[in-house]
């Protein structure tokens, strides 16, 4: 009997080493607008959840300025690198950027120096020069995870690098809807719609670094484009997918439900918002303007995907529970 039980543990020790263990839950946590000049003690608890990844949702460091150059952004990768804990180099990273990381405060595809900018991003993230990110313009990408017998396909994308015009002012953005505006330009739009028609994937994991879902707002969101958001939307739901979207940006967090599209905003993980209440008709519960950051639970086992969104010391502001749909 003993000679059974250790060759059991064996076996469910090499399945978990693996990643192949039954009932194995992947766990990532959810962050953004992280200030490499600020403190970043909200590390001790994302430490304590037991993540398996990190997922870096935009202005991951603060380097754009006025003139529009780079060189404080190279100060800023150079910074965050040495501020970063040593626990995460163990971790898997996927990553997006927005307008503090991309170089021009709520730039889009005018900004000239966006290559350049490009060049640093994969270079501090140290993305494989066999990446496709690093023979094509913009960062968007996808990968596919497998967790028991369940495919989960994380699609990042580039809100910045092709993006049109704002209209209106900071203060108080206007909609777009100009024939040929676009957030994700022609190529990036072509991309997509193949990627989140893969055959291969069950649940699709959509980052954004700009907010998808809210429109009540006066900031940035895709409602500034809202021929643009509906088209994604549309996307969505045609493909007959489970699709959770995470987002950023805001330095402000929230959970958001449209239809069968859940939406979680992790922000900000060192840089609070501003105390005015905000609120929006797809929200769920209320926004929090402190330090946050989300977690990200996928559980084959029980059916069900988790979104936390948890204060500086790791309590939970709020949570939503997704049970799995039926996957043929």
């Amino acid at each position: 009997m003993k000679k059974n039980t250790s060759f059991l543990l064996l076996c469910l020790t090499t399945l978990f080493y693996s990643g192949l263990m039954v009932g194995n839950e992947m766990r990532f946590g959810l962050g953004s607008c992280l200030d490499q000049d600020v403190p970043q003690p909200i590390w001790e608890s994302i430490e304590k959840d037991n993540i398996d990844g990190f997922i870096f949702l935009g202005d991951n460091v603060y380097g754009d300025s006025p003139s529009l150059e780079l060189k404080k952004m190279a100060k800023a990768y150079k910074k965050q690198k040495e501020v970063l804990p040593e626990w995460l180099r163990n971790k898997e990273i996927m990553t997006i950027w927005d307008d503090h990381d991309y170089g021009q405060n709520d730039g889009g595809g005018d900004y000239y120096l966006k290559e350049e900018a490009q060049k640093l991003f994969l270079d501090f993230w140290e993305i494989p020069k066999s990446d496709p990110r690093h023979l094509r313009k913009g960062i968007y990408f996808d990968r596919i995870k497998k967790i028991d017998d369940i495919n989960v396909h994380f699609i990042g994308l580039d809100t910045r690098f092709f993006r049109s015009e704002l209209k209106g002012s900071k203060k108080l953005y206007k909609d777009n809807t100009d024939i040929g505006a676009t957030v994700l330009g022609k190529k990036q739009w072509s991309w997509l719609e193949k990627a989140i028609d893969n055959n291969e994937s069950d649940l699709v994991i959509l980052l954004t670094s700009i907010q998808l879902l809210a429109t009540e707002h006066r900031f940035e969101k895709w409602s500034n484009f809202s021929l643009e958001r509906e088209r994604l939307i549309n996307l969505i739901e045609a493909s007959g997918k489970q699709v959770v979207v995470i987002s950023g940006d805001r330095h402000r967090g929230g959970i958001y439900k449209y239809n069968k599209i859940y939406e979680i905003t992790a922000s900000s993980m060192n840089k609070p918002g501003s105390s005015n209440k905000e609120t929006d008709r797809l929200l769920i519960g209320k926004t929090y303007n402190e330090e946050n950051y989300g977690v990200l639970s996928i559980n084959p086992l029980k059916k069900e995907i988790k979104l936390f969104l948890k204060d500086l010391k790791g309590k939970i502001l709020e949570s939503v529970v997704i049970p799995f749909e039926e996957i043929n």
